[in-house]
């Protein structure tokens, strides 16, 4: 390790959940970890790697320097992680139970044993959530929004460029823990945070790799969808869940279960629930289509819907023209949703 690598800089940063946070922990139940915080960053650190220059096609050169930085281990021996983490404290989560939080229940077309309606909170935090006679915590406790705790932060000087920027990422997109990428577990900031460089890149050419890279963005902007403002997460995450049954129900299935090949609809995420691919099996393919919660200037929180575009692996079989297909009609779905904005 040469001098300058040795030179360590500090971030002392408080961090707050807007919603509540599934982190699991060995009894499964919600407490402040630092393992996912180190994830978290390390998403963001490799997308703000690719936004500096780095060529997103060479994964050996990305693997060198993540693991450079954060650590690895192959074959028994590896390197030590440069950054250190720590958190003021462990606590369990305070929210024991989910009764009164849930926020009546929302139109879906397809849950005919509900007459067509459904509980928000659970339909976007099934596993932590349960649905089933009303929404109830699955765990012991889960970390209720609101909660905050301090990061302590020990970085390389060298690479403290990337990290301050991977650090503003997480803050404007990040979230943690179980159904994560539905909005739960939005971590922010406290303080005078500014807003990030967008790490940006045409929608269809992240469809060549299959990490996510970058935000997509095409002729309109930014593939970033803004909610109107409100005062109440729980409120909010019902307005998130509206949406997100509508993305995905404008795509009608033809097929039941074991469908001899996939519909427009499976290439949004996979499994769907009552709707396999009998090829596919029991893999997993994540929604690329990710929400999150912050707050505005004025206190008041909304809702952000982004699209991080990255191809299904080969194993899938993914088209060209069908990924292109239906990522197209989302995004013109989303441009004339009632009360979003591009932004």
């Amino acid at each position: 390790m040469n001098e300058e690598s040795k030179k360590m800089v500090t971030r002392n940063l408080t961090v707050r959940f807007l919603t509540p946070a599934f982190l699991g922990n060995a009894d499964q139940s919600g407490q402040w970890r630092t393992p996912p915080f180190k994830h978290l960053l390390r998403e963001w650190w490799r997308v703000a790697w690719a936004a500096a220059g780095g060529d997103p096609t060479d994964i050996p050169a990305l693997r060198r320097e993540e693991a450079r930085l954060f650590g690895a281990v192959a074959d028994g021996h590896g390197n030590r992680s440069l950054l250190r983490l720590r958190l003021e404290h462990w606590n369990v989560g305070k929210l024991q139970s989910w009764n009164g939080n849930e926020q009546g229940t929302v139109h879906h077309p397809e849950v005919q044993r509900t007459k067509y309606r459904v509980g928000p909170h659970a339909y976007l935090g099934y596993g932590p959530l349960d649905g089933r006679g009303g929404t109830k915590l699955k765990t012991n406790a889960a970390i209720q929004a609101d909660e905050r705790n301090t990061l302590k932060l020990a970085i390389p000087e060298a690479d403290a460029q990337l990290i301050d920027h991977a650090l503003l990422l997480l803050n404007a997109f990040g979230a943690l823990g179980g159904r994560s990428r539905n909005g739960w577990g939005s971590v922010v900031l406290e303080g005078d945070v500014e807003a990030p460089r967008l790490p940006l890149r045409d929608w269809k050419k992240c469809l060549d790799l299959e990490w996510a890279h970058a935000i997509g963005r095409d002729d309109g902007g930014p593939l970033v969808w803004h909610t109107g403002e409100g005062g109440d997460w729980k409120e909010l995450m019902k307005e998130l869940a509206r949406i997100k049954i509508s993305v995905r129900t404008q795509f009608r299935f033809r097929s039941g279960k074991s469908a001899l090949a996939p519909e427009e609809r499976h290439w949004l995420s996979y499994p769907v629930t009552n709707h396999s691919v009998e090829s596919w099996g029991r893999q997993r393919l994540p929604n690329s289509l990710r929400f999150k919660v912050r707050r505005g200037e004025n206190g008041r929180l909304y809702g952000v819907i982004f699209h991080m575009p990255c191809r299904p692996p080969e194993k899938f079989r993914p088209g060209e023209n069908e990924l292109h297909t239906v990522w197209r009609r989302v995004h013109t779905f989303l441009d004339g949703c009632e009360g979003l904005r591009r932004g």
